[in-house]
């Protein structure tokens, strides 16, 4: 029932809760509701074990020699679905038969690892009652005589070297050590694990107590929404204005800009006409000017050419060149012969009268006031759309105020709250618990410690107190007490070794299989599809999960989806699919909101009619301007004679001409006649011909000019006046169109923000509003780290450890057995005769034909000096 209320509470909660957005500046339109106030948690639900993970990936490793098969799911399945036992002949069913040998085949590797175990405990106690047994009767090394051998000092550095090597193994590799490391281990984490529990808890506090901030930070991000709207509808005419005006720009502006052109010409009209009428007046001024003085010039020339100085022979030709090239002095262009263009001017000047630039500025000034038209037209029903926002607003607070979260919350807490004083009273007893087993496996180690010591100090003190001259029966103390210790080792051993051997398959079989059937399939999460089999933890429901939460199993909620998605800390309202409880989408149907919005701004109605973009007068004016006869000017007639040069001949080329050929004359005053003329004929370049050029200049840029703009004038006045009537028919019979058109898209301006509202809700409640990441960390934080990090692993390294200590309690106690020979000291030696063929006497004084030195307390001196000699 918990769970239920934890569920329905946040589920609650995420009806009213936004999505945290990035930081970053939202484009245009675009509404930043902030961050979704959330605490970090503080539980990382991962462990690290440090050094000892190394023994551990080698435990992991041995299980796979062990197990090399992968988890085996539909096995599982089938015998979780499958009944033994309901009656007596349900496990001699062939179905019931095929999956336990299928599970048999399954663990095949820890039975057989499991059975020799079980020889080992059963045999080894057996083997040692019968080497002792063999031992008391003087067999099986129990005689205590040595046969000398030339190999003796090998044999026994073998041995020795051996029993070492074992013993350290059983001490450092896979022995004591590692046992003792793994229980220190989990002793260590269980102490440390009420930290990790106690973050556990805070965080599923914080879980819930962050859920009511939660609420009210998403309610009141509304009046995000509700300010940007009313700040949209405060700006109706900038907004709504402003794009009707855009839309009817598009034909509004080119036509008002094309009037303005048109004004612009008539203008430069006036200014060409102006310039053709003074500088044809100018032209013609000029030409008869220059005409008289290019007559007189010639005249003066012609009297010089006549003077007698001429006749001479040296000048004669030169002067008859001069006097043939005088008829080049004359005028080229004649102006006088050119219409004029005073009546068009005049039309124009009547045209301009009217202030045509005025009339347009006009109709650009009226066509701007749109946005303010719109403000005044729509100011009543904005009011109507404000009064709808508020009370929307109080709808949304309203309903936030009803759910029952504060209760639910409360319920939660108090059980979360007795639920750690549970785990508080309890820890302790845990931790009492856990030193038992410390104790108790610290014991076993020791056992193992002990065995370990004997070998040792036998190793010690036969090597320290070994004597090679000295005979078997002649050892030292130490050397003897050496060998003693050796069998006290191999006794030790048979004694503690099943004992270590019991424990080593109960936890390697319990361990092993919580290892491969728990933790690697959690791991990877092919546990939770076992879980999610339909049917399988209840065999009436199809979804097991959702038939708990819901009553309904056959909604599709499953183990792994719930943690995955809280693993990434998703929202529990998405994990658990808590819509089956509380829909919000009902809640959060935009249409619930928005319809008052939009019909109130369909209902927008908006005249443009008074805006007159040109009157009557201005658009008589343009045709005036049209009928202005411009296009009847005689501009062929002009263009010829602009064409033209103003003299027949360049007068400063006559010039220089002149005075070169009066350069070829002899000194005298005929060449400074001439030079004089030629003078006199730049001079009349200069300030004659050089300004007509000018006017002739004017003129033609003039006349071209006006070519220009009479081309097809009649034809450019009507297409102006015809685009502002098309626009100003837009404006007056079509804007209608166009405003429904803007307004539309204004209204989506304004719904789009609740749109982004409820999408933000909806997108929050998916991933941040209780998101559910402490539930992940409490299922990770019991079965990742508790069960199979801290436990599962420290007891299956225990267990390797152990299990190797034992199994080299084996080859330790042969070379123990076979060392302890070389050190204790003996009852009987051999005796030689011969040193070279080694032949061995008997004596009667001893048993078995044996010399006992001790009997008779005399020293052998053949024994003795044999064995020097040897």
């Amino acid at each position: 029932m918990a769970v239920e209320l934890c569920l329905l509470l946040l589920l609650f909660c995420g009806s009213t809760i936004s999505e945290v957005q990035p930081i970053y500046k939202p484009p245009p339109g675009t509404l930043d509701f902030g961050f979704v106030p959330a605490k970090t948690y503080d539980t990382g639900a991962y462990h690290e074990p440090g050094p000892i993970g190394i023994l551990f990936k080698i435990v992991h490793a041995f299980l796979y020699l062990v197990q090399p098969n992968s988890f085996p799911q539909d096995l599982i399945r089938k015998l979780a679905q499958q009944k033994f036992g309901n009656t007596q002949g349900d496990y001699q069913k062939p179905e019931n038969v095929v999956l336990t040998l299928q599970a048999i085949y399954y663990e095949i590797g820890f039975i057989v690892s499991a059975a020799l175990g079980l020889l080992f405990i059963l045999l080894l106690p057996l083997v040692g009652l019968c080497f002792c047994m063999c031992r008391c009767c003087d067999n099986c090394g129990g005689e205590m005589h040595q046969r000398q051998k030339k190999n003796a000092d090998c044999q026994r550095s073998c041995f020795a070297t051996f029993l070492f090597v074992a013993s350290l193994i059983i001490r450092q590799v896979v022995g004591v050590l590692c046992a003792y490391a793994a229980n220190q281990h989990l002793t260590n984490q269980v102490r440390g694990a009420k930290k990790l529990v106690n973050s556990n808890f805070k965080d599923l506090k914080i879980f819930l107590n962050d859920t009511p901030a939660q609420i009210d930070y998403l309610v009141s991000q509304y009046n995000t929404t509700k300010d940007k709207a009313l700040s949209d509808l405060n700006n109706v005419g900038p907004l709504l204005g402003s794009r009707v005006q855009e839309q009817l720009g598009k034909e509004v502006r080119p036509a008002l800009d094309a009037v303005l052109t048109m004004a612009g010409a008539i203008r430069e009209t006036k200014e060409a006409l102006e310039n053709v009428s003074v500088s044809v007046e100018v032209l013609q001024e000029g030409t008869e000017r220059l005409h008289a003085n290019l007559t007189d010039a010639k005249m003066h020339l012609s009297n010089t050419l006549n003077d007698s100085a001429c006749s001479a022979a040296q000048a004669a030709s030169t002067c008859n060149i001069i006097r043939n090239s005088l008829n080049q002095l004359n005028i080229n262009a004649n102006f006088s012969g050119l219409p004029g263009v005073s009546s068009q001017l005049a039309k124009v000047n009547d045209v301009l009268k009217i202030d045509l630039s005025s009339l347009v500025q006009k109709g650009y000034a009226a066509f701007n006031d749109t946005p303010d038209i719109v403000v005044n037209q729509t100011r009543n029903i904005l009011s109507d759309i404000k009064n709808v926002l508020e009370s929307i607003g109080s709808n949304i607070t309203t309903f936030a105020k009803t759910l029952p979260v504060q209760k639910i919350l409360a319920d939660l807490t108090r059980y979360l709250t007795q639920s750690e004083a549970y785990v508080q009273d309890y820890f302790p007893v845990v931790e009492q618990y856990d030193f038992y087993r410390w104790l108790g496996c610290l014991i076993l180690c020791c056992m193992v410690v002990l065995i370990l010591v004997f070998y040792y100090l036998g190793l010690l003190c036969g090597t320290c107190g070994y004597d090679k001259h000295a005979s078997p029966t002649t050892r030292g103390c130490i050397s003897n007490t050496g060998g003693n210790f050796l069998m006290a080792g191999v006794g030790f051993s048979f004694l503690f070794s099943w004992v270590l051997m019991i424990v080593v398959v109960l936890t390697f079989v319990t361990g092993g299989n919580v290892e491969k059937l728990v933790c690697e399939p959690f791991e990877d999460k092919t546990l939770f599809k076992v879980l999610d089999t339909p049917y399988l933890l209840n065999q009436h429901w199809k979804n097991y999960l959702s038939g708990i939460l819901f009553k309904n199993p056959n909604i599709d909620l499953t183990f792994e989806t719930v943690y995955s998605d809280c693993k990434e800390n998703k929202g529990i309202y998405t994990s658990l699919h808590l819509e089956h409880l509380f829909n919000i989408n009902e809640f959060l149907n935009i249409s619930m909101y928005t319809e008052d919005v939009a019909l109130k701004i369909e209902h927008i109605q908006i005249n443009l009619s008074k805006i007159i973009l040109l009157d009557e007068i201005g658009k008589e004016n343009l045709l005036n301007f049209s009928s202005s006869g411009i296009e009847r000017i005689n501009f062929a007639a002009y263009l010829t004679e602009i064409n033209k040069s103003v003299t027949k001949v360049d007068l400063l080329s006559f010039a220089n001409d002149l005075e070169a050929r009066a350069d070829q004359l002899p000194k005298g005053a005929l060449e400074n006649a001439l030079k004089g003329h030629a003078n006199n004929i730049r001079m009349i370049h200069n300030q004659q011909v050089v300004p007509l050029e000018q006017a002739m200049s004017t003129l033609n840029q003039s006349i071209r000019l006006l070519k220009r703009t009479s081309s097809e004038l009649t034809v450019k006045v009507k297409n102006v006046i015809s685009a502002v009537n098309a626009a100003q028919l837009l404006i007056n019979n079509n804007a209608s169109l166009v405003i429904v058109q803007e307004t539309k898209k204004y209204m989506d301006t304004i719904v789009g923000y609740f749109e982004q509202y409820i999408e933000w809700v909806k997108e929050s409640i998916a991933m941040e509003v209780a998101a559910c990441k402490p539930i992940a960390n409490v299922i990770d934080t019991a079965v990742d780290i508790f069960l199979c990090s801290y436990i599962t692993d420290s007891v299956n390294t225990f267990w390797f450890g152990l299990g190797g200590s034992s199994i080299f309690l084996i080859p330790a106690i042969i070379f123990a057995v076979k060392l302890s020979k070389y050190y204790r000291r003996m009852d009987t030696e051999d005796v030689y005769d011969d040193v070279e063929t080694i032949p061995m006497k008997t004596t009667e004084n001893g048993n078995n034909g044996y010399h006992k030195e001790h009997l008779y307390g005399i020293h052998n001196p053949v024994f003795t000096s044999s064995v020097e000699q040897w």
